[in-house]
């Protein structure tokens, strides 16, 4: 069977009441984020486009990439984005034991903290999965967990480019907090997706700012 995603969201949702899922607003302002990187080539790519149409974005980075790849996790910085904590292995919650996934989240933190004098207090759990401990635990650290209203769904190699750009296009409302992925399994549909979505939005009148 198919995971669908929309329903799991909608049942992360109502369990976790705690966590940031969208951020009302009165100035149209949306947030546009990406998950997975920092990552040569594909990174640098939704940098110089973000750059090009002057897009503020908030990253939440996979502690590894931070180590691998410190120049470009430093440019996102430089460039005015703001990043957050996506563990260093990319974990996923619900199959972690809480104590384990703590110490891989404090992981993620301290390469972040290497590079990053502003500490920003984001989490996103991978997949968007988290137990309630780990949220609990995350949140006494002085964290917000920070989800979605709007998934490109732009991993899914099943999800059409044009698809992809709907999801976006179609769901996005004031005060929306919108995944992209900068990996190398999104790549194909987020450089269809992502120009246009920018576009569109801006036509709309909405306006992009980093989540703080």
């Amino acid at each position: 069977m198919k995971f669908n995603w929309v329903k799991t969201h909608l049942l992360i949702k109502k369990i976790f009441k705690k966590l940031v899922w969208d951020i009302p607003n009165s100035e149209k302002k949306i947030y546009l984020t990406f998950d997975d990187g920092p990552i040569p080539v594909v990174t640098e790519w939704v940098l110089d486009l973000l750059k090009s149409n002057n897009v503020k974005a908030t990253f939440f980075c996979i502690g590894d990439n931070i180590k691998k790849h410190p120049e470009i996790y430093k440019r996102i910085l430089i460039e005015g984005h703001q990043t957050g904590n996506h563990t260093f292995n990319h974990l996923n919650g619900w199959k972690t034991k809480t104590n384990h996934y703590i110490d891989n989240f404090k992981l993620c933190e301290t390469e972040h903290l290497k590079l990053n004098t502003k500490h920003s207090f984001l989490f996103r759990p991978p997949y968007g999965k988290i137990k309630p401990k780990q949220s609990k635990a995350i949140r006494n650290l002085g964290y917000k967990i920070i989800m979605w209203d709007v998934l490109s769904c732009d991993f899914d190699s099943s999800v059409s480019e044009e698809k992809c750009l709907e999801n976006v296009v179609s769901n996005t409302s004031q005060g929306s907090i919108i995944v992209f992925h900068d990996s190398l399994k999104a790549e194909k549909n987020l450089k269809f997706a992502l120009p246009k979505a920018i576009q569109i939005l801006k036509d709309k009148g909405f306006v992009f700012d980093v989540i703080s």
